[in-house]
């Protein structure tokens, strides 16, 4: 037995990464941010930071919706 990252491992962190941006990036551009944005979940403490951030930000996508932005969504 092995004591170490194996192939089966960073297999499975691959997995992990792609099952939790695919949301990300989702979530993201619904809000109306650009989807490089979640490129601030590797960043340790940033993430933290970020996702109080787009929580209680006022999004792009709302300030289209009240006729702020270029044109209303609704």
């Amino acid at each position: 037995m092995e004591n170490g990252f194996s192939v089966f491992h960073a297999l499975i962190l691959l997995v992990l990464v792609f099952v939790l941006l695919i949301p990300y990036v989702k979530i993201i551009k619904k809000a109306g941010y650009s989807s490089w944005w979640v490129l601030t979940l590797f960043i340790p403490l940033v993430n933290f930071i970020m996702l109080w951030v787009f929580a209680f930000a006022r999004w792009p996508l709302e300030d289209r919706a009240d006729g702020r932005g270029m044109e209303k969504v609704f």
